[in-house]
């Protein structure tokens, strides 16, 4: 899993790099195949901000997050991210496997 970090007017110190590739390594426990994230840190006054893009297998996800400090931005953003990656996983499962309610004879 590759995480990149960059700031928007802002310095992205070197705890604050571990602390989001820290966060953001989990979200590899849902796909086999490795993530590229790219993550933007910026102060959106009063507010810190933290956004994200993954790549996986072609599909780009993109979430963000605001709240009253980085740290709890970047939880919040991990969060947002690790949904996404769960309903995208479920969603490749399903098409794959063609165990969509469409296809089961079930419509209700």
């Amino acid at each position: 899993m590759h995480v990149e970090t960059h700031g928007h007017q802002i310095e992205v110190t070197p705890a604050l790099r571990e602390y989001t590739e820290t966060k953001l390594q989990k979200l590899g426990k849902h796909f086999d195949r490795p993530l590229e994230v790219k993550t933007q840190l910026s102060l959106d006054k009063p507010h810190h901000k933290a956004e994200a893009t993954v790549i996986i297998a072609g599909k780009t996800l993109h979430a963000d997050a605001s709240a009253a400090d980085m740290y709890a931005a970047i939880d919040q953003l991990a969060d947002k991210l690790d949904r996404l990656l769960v309903k995208h996983r479920k969603k490749v499962v399903d098409h794959h496997r063609g165990e969509s309610p469409a296809r089961d004879g079930t419509f209700g």
